[in-house]
């Protein structure tokens, strides 16, 4: 029988270049295929930042835990859908992971609250994301932080013969004080 510890509450920062490793850890561990259309990693796995992924768009929840040091709990990256001037007021989660250790324990939240404010700083008055249609969990979340279905694309995706749809939800970043 496992005695769960006390955590603190999330403290949630920018994330460096010094995360690459820790970041590819937390990326592969968590990946599933609830959540994610990619196959699954296989080594040798490539780093986390690339030209496409840079420190700058993503934000690292971390958490102390009793009688041990401050970890890194999850991630949550925002950047721009594309670089067009005509989009240049949206900004759109692009991926959000959390340690099973640390779920249920408000750190997708805490990120996602973040996540918000980050966009809102950055001039942003729209924050997206996509999700896919039976991952209720995370779609729940999304809604209880105020994101609003604004489509659904059926059938977008087809893994082991099991089509998903994919499912497009918005959070207004002006109607929300920070």
């Amino acid at each position: 029988m496992s005695v769960q510890r006390a955590m603190s509450a999330p403290q949630i920062r920018p994330a460096t270049l010094q995360d690459d490793e820790a970041l590819t850890e937390l990326d592969r561990s968590t990946w599933s295929p609830l959540h994610a259309v990619t196959p699954e990693p296989q080594p040798p796995f490539p780093p986390f930042f690339d030209s496409g992924h840079v420190p700058e768009d993503y934000l690292v929840a971390e958490v102390g835990i009793e009688g041990a040091e401050d970890r890194m709990a999850g991630y949550i990256r925002v950047a721009r859908p594309s670089p067009h001037a005509t989009q240049a007021h949206v900004r759109q989660i692009q991926g959000l992971a959390v340690y099973e250790w640390a779920r249920g324990r408000g750190v997708a939240r805490a990120l996602l609250r973040a996540a918000a404010v980050h966009a809102r700083n950055q001039g942003a008055r729209r924050l997206t994301l996509r999700v896919l249609g039976h991952n209720t969990a995370a779609r729940s979340l999304y809604e209880s932080e105020g994101f609003a279905v604004e489509g659904i694309m059926p059938e977008e995706f087809c893994r082991d013969g099991q089509y998903i749809d994919d499912v497009f939800m918005a959070l207004s970043l002006t109607d929300r004080t920070g």
